[in-house]
């Protein structure tokens, strides 16, 4: 079948097209106007996120606002949101909806629930196409009822949204307030362990203490290395001493020594000259014998001496050596105990400079999240409450008129083809030929005269007109 013999078969059956067609529009026409008229009223509320986690304040990434917007229609959405609702309006209390629900579910439920779940039915919240916009619609019979429902339906939410972070907010301030009596008493703890040590053994200022220590173990250092010198030369000269007390370089250079030394040559000499002069037995060279004898003993007994202060001078430098030796010994004791007392008191320390930071880190968020706790602002707008919809939303009759007429149209396409499927008839040359197969000579145009009456048409006779 061509376009033009469907073109010929709907100018055939152009009678029950349009029948149908009308038929379709009266019907449409009929129910649109016995539907009862539903308003619309729609709400818009504005999301200002900003994605803040309650406890660790960290900002959330920007690729999370799909889903957030998502959860958002979820909550508006949700019974807890209706039920408030049905609590805003006070519509449990109404004696008439209290019928309708006994009537509806024989008494089964509460009426909170029954609306909540009817609300929520006629209800519908979308998001605006790449924006933060939500609109939220509900539809109803009453035009001031279903305005003040959407609008109560975005007061709700708006408040549910500031529960839900503040909420959280409140929980985070009861366990960081939890966390800072244990870090206050943590803190506390590390600075009784600190004073404690410190009166125990006795710091004021460890610091220069030890300074004090160290420059003094230092000098004993110094003193120590010069007292071994000093000592090794007395070990020296006593040694020398004790050998040849005579030939030592501290007895030969003692001025008395000298002088005694001279005082004997003298008196060698003199008693030379008297023997010379004088008999062995005369009475002066005896005198002068025994003189010089007095002045060599007491030579002897003076280097003697000479050479015992020598010995007595290395024991002295020796037990120096020694003292020096043990208070070395004593100092770098007390520098070592003063090292390990540092640094357990710098563990101590930075335990108590850890636990102070950790206390006010979490006063801090302590703080914050008090505040934020105790800020009621919503993040979502109301940006454009709902008003009484003047014109109802369904039924349109405008609107299902031409649906209608398109529809109706179509049915009577279908119906006159189904009918010339029932009763093929030959409406052209190609019909002819595809139902016969046989080849066409021409075709024969008749046209009926104007009737003047029944007689005469009958009687008329017909004119053959060939092509």
């Amino acid at each position: 079948m061509n376009f033009s013999q469907f073109l010929l078969i709907l100018r055939a059956r152009r009678k029950i097209v349009l029948l149908t067609l009308l038929a379709t529009v009266l019907v449409t026409v009929v129910v649109s106007a016995l539907l009862p008229k539903t308003y619309k009223a729609t709400s818009t509320v504005l999301l200002n996120y900003k994605g803040v986690d309650p406890v660790t304040g960290m900002a959330a990434p920007g690729q999370l606002m799909p889903g957030y917007v998502a959860t958002q229609i979820d909550i508006i959405t949700s019974k807890n949101v209706a039920l408030r609702v049905v609590d805003q309006l006070k519509l449990e209390h109404n004696t008439d909806v209290i019928a309708q629900f006994r009537q509806a579910t024989d008494g089964k439920g509460t009426v909170r629930d029954w609306l909540a779940e009817l609300l929520l039915k006629k209800l519908d919240a979308v998001p605006s196409r790449e924006s933060s916009v939500v609109e939220i619609s509900f539809k109803g019979a009453e035009p001031q009822f279903v305005a003040a429902v959407a609008n109560a339906f975005a007061d709700e939410y708006q408040k549910l949204t500031v529960q839900l972070k503040v909420e959280p907010m409140k929980k985070a301030a009861s366990y960081f307030s939890d966390q800072t009596k244990q870090q206050r008493d943590a803190l506390e703890a590390a600075q009784s362990r600190l004073s404690k040590y410190q009166q125990e053994y006795g710091i004021v200022s460890l610091d220069g203490r030890l300074d004090v220590e160290s420059n003094r173990l230092n000098d004993l250092s110094a003193q120590l290395v010069l007292a071994q010198a000093q000592q090794m030369e007395a070990a020296s000269r006593q040694r020398m001493a004790s050998g040849q007390a005579g030939e030592a370089p501290d007895v030969a250079n003692s001025p008395l020594i000298q002088t005694l030394r001279a005082s004997v040559s003298a008196a060698d000499s003199k008693v030379a000259e008297i023997g010379q002069r004088l008999g062995h037995n005369h009475p002066q060279y005896l005198a002068a014998r025994a003189e010089a004898n007095q002045l060599r003993a007491n030579l002897t007994t003076q280097i003697q001496s000479t050479a015992n202060s020598v010995g007595n001078n290395a024991q002295v430098l020796a037990q120096r050596e020694g003292a020096l030796r043990a208070s070395l010994a004593e100092q770098k004791a007390r520098v070592l105990a003063l090292n390990r007392t540092r640094d357990e008191l710098n563990v101590l320390q930075k335990d108590m400079e850890s636990a102070q930071r950790a206390f006010d880190a979490t006063t801090q968020r302590l703080s914050q999240t008090r505040m934020e706790g105790q800020a009621e602002q919503s993040e979502v707008a109301i940006l454009n409450p709902a008003v009484a919809p003047i014109e109802p939303a369904t039924p349109r009759m405008l609107l299902n008129t031409v649906l209608a007429c398109m529809l109706g149209g179509v049915l009577g396409m279908g119906f006159g083809l189904v009918v010339e499927l029932m009763d093929r008839r030959v409406r052209s040359t190609s019909d002819l030929t595809h139902v016969a197969d046989i080849a066409v000579l021409g075709h024969i145009s008749w046209a009926p005269p104007k009737p003047r009456s029944r007689l005469a048409n009958l009687l008329a006779p017909r004119r053959l007109r060939l092509t």
